[in-house]
């Protein structure tokens, strides 16, 4: 997936994407560089990587009244139409500067992601696209119960005496440290990202 350049005829770009956790006070986001070829279903396993979630539940893109995902039979009827994200690159549905899409990862948490195509730049031939440039905040551990579940663990997290401190740190397996972004591990997993695809597929 990285350097994959279309033919001359089309220059490819490199999209700057703000990527910001909806509800999040202090926000907690990441700012990837793309290239703007890049599939949907591709872009789904940056922020996965980026923000720090573990894939182990539904997304899908949101642009408008148009749901784009990996292709659900179970959730499709007449009022929710879905359409298959790897039928997409990333330059089909952004288009211009300070454009948004809705990212939501996990139907029932309901984690919802702005995606701000924040610049449009020339690609380096020296960088390894993706590539994460920036960030701030630990990610909420997956099936916390959303953003309201999220904040609730972390005011339970602060008081050793609350009825549910000793539950969320077992289920933790040890405290959280509600400012860790590792950048450098991030782009470590972006750099392997085709391992991702494949562990979905299997």
């Amino acid at each position: 997936m990285p350097r994959k350049y279309p033919p001359k005829s089309i220059p490819v770009r490199v999209f700057v994407l703000k990527v910001t956790l909806k509800g999040s006070k202090p926000s907690i986001w990441r700012r990837l560089h793309v290239l703007d070829n890049m599939e949907l279903g591709d872009l789904h396993y940056a922020i996965q990587i980026a923000m720090g979630w573990q894939n182990c539940h539904l997304h899908e893109f949101i642009l408008g009244k148009r749901h784009i995902s990996t292709i659900y039979p179970e959730l499709e009827d007449d009022l929710y139409p879905m359409e298959d994200e790897d039928q997409f690159m990333l330059r089909d549905i952004l288009t211009r500067s300070r454009q948004k899409i809705l990212y939501v990862y996990d139907f029932g948490d309901g984690w919802q992601h702005d995606l701000l195509l924040e610049e449009i730049a020339a690609p380096d031939r020296e960088v390894k696209y993706p590539v994460c440039t920036d960030g701030k905040s630990a990610c909420p551990p997956d099936d916390c119960g959303g953003i309201g579940g999220f904040y609730d663990m972390l005011e339970a997290l602060e008081d050793s005496k609350h009825p549910e401190y000793k539950n969320y740190r077992n289920w933790l397996g040890g405290s959280f440290d509600v400012d860790e972004f590792a950048l450098d591990a991030v782009n470590e997993e972006l750099n392997n990202i085709g391992k991702w695809r494949k562990w979905a597929e299997h």
